[in-house]
């Protein structure tokens, strides 16, 4: 029997307004801050008004990319609560393309603006196999002094012992697919963060993602035994706001672009890979063909990485050798740039910076279970 995993960045599924950005510059849409706003209570007016125009665009465009994943099961990052979730699912991906989740789990984990992980899933797979929840089980209390995880390099900077690890949830779903077990384990590691004392933010946070991926091995190897979790049916998915690759792009529209490989020595995702522990299933793709996510500051700065990730055990991956993941790139900004021949055709009313889908492109992938 086959199951359609995917994992989508959906990027602030939320319920709720956010005026933190009359207070905070960083946090205030572009839009807004063109005009001049005489005080909060007008502040607020004006945010509700453009939160309810701009959000109706980015929603249709996210159920696009949903419903091209084909998924039975989706984890997804950046979702406020159940609430929103529902609303989302009933409103958008239901209403748009006529294909529900009806079982929808998520808690709430540590992320303060409130942005958790969820987990949507459909009552049975697409062969007519029941998709059966069996429990779920939220990691968000643990500490970096439960682990033995603290360093000297998360003291440096600010993190004590007695803090938690996981900067949203690691979130352990047992389902059976036909009868047969899986556990998903569905996360969204810690932002990299702008620089911060010279100091650039992928680096100053990359002691918290080795923390948090550490930690996701050690809650596979204590479920599972250290010694047999390799031969157990587990999967890792969702967004590590981290890389092993990146395609660096020079050139420009007018002379052209260059597209450069450079792989990276250090990232959080060796923890899980390295020694074999776990299988990241995209780099069955190839090399050019990985990313996930267009990252630009400008000219100087573009590249095109993998963030996004469907991670499989090693049993799973043998028993799957011949599966390759899609990744859904239609959803993407005009502002994004293409290797040659990957240019796809975007969803309509997709804008050059946005409306978007996310920045996130959701990776999907069939598997059997067996």
């Amino acid at each position: 029997m086959s199951l359609r995993l995917a994992t989508f960045n959906v990027e602030n599924l939320m319920n709720r307004f956010d005026y933190s950005g009359y207070r905070n510059q960083l946090n205030q849409d572009r839009t807004l801050a063109l005009f001049e706003i005489k005080d909060e209570a007008e502040y607020r007016i004006l945010e509700q008004a453009r939160a309810i125009a701009h959000i109706d665009d980015m929603r249709q465009l996210t159920a696009l990319a949903i419903a091209e994943t084909r998924a039975d099961i989706i984890c997804m990052q950046e979702v406020d609560n159940i609430e929103a979730l529902r609303a989302f699912e009933y409103g958008y991906l239901f209403k748009m393309v006529g294909q529900g989740y009806r079982q929808k789990y998520t808690t709430s984990g540590n992320d303060t603006r409130g942005i958790d992980v969820a987990v949507m899933m459909r009552t049975e797979t697409a062969d007519g196999e029941p998709i059966e929840f069996v429990r779920m089980t939220s990691h968000a209390h643990v500490t970096f002094q439960d682990f033995g995880l603290q360093t000297p390099e998360l003291t440096a900077t600010g993190n004590e012992p007695f803090e938690r690890i996981f900067r949203r949830d690691c979130l352990e779903i047992d389902v059976k697919i036909g009868g047969k077990p899986l556990t998903i384990y569905s996360v969204h590691f810690k932002s990299m963060g702008s620089p911060r004392n010279g100091v650039p933010g992928r680096e100053a946070s990359a002691p918290i993602r080795d923390a948090e991926a550490k930690a996701v091995r050690r809650i596979i190897e204590d479920r599972f035994g250290k010694d047999n979790a390799g031969g157990k049916r587990w999967v890792i998915c969702g967004d590590f706001n981290d890389y092993r690759q990146r395609v660096v792009i020079g050139g420009s529209a007018h002379t052209g672009y260059d597209f450069t490989v450079v792989n990276e020595t250090q990232s959080c995702l060796n923890v899980l890979l390295a020694d074999g522990f776990a299988e990241n299933v995209v780099e069955r793709r190839p090399e050019l063909d990985r990313w996930t996510l267009y990252h630009t500051r400008g000219p100087e700065e573009r590249h095109l990485c993998q963030l996004d990730y469907v991670l499989l055990s090693p049993a799973l991956a043998r028993e799957n050798s011949g599966a390759v993941p899609d990744i859904v790139r239609k959803g993407q900004p005009w502002r994004t740039i293409f290797p040659p021949g990957q240019e796809v055709e975007r969803y309509p009313r997709a804008g050059w910076d946005r409306p978007k889908a996310s920045d996130h492109c959701p990776v999907a992938v069939t598997l059997n279970i067996r």
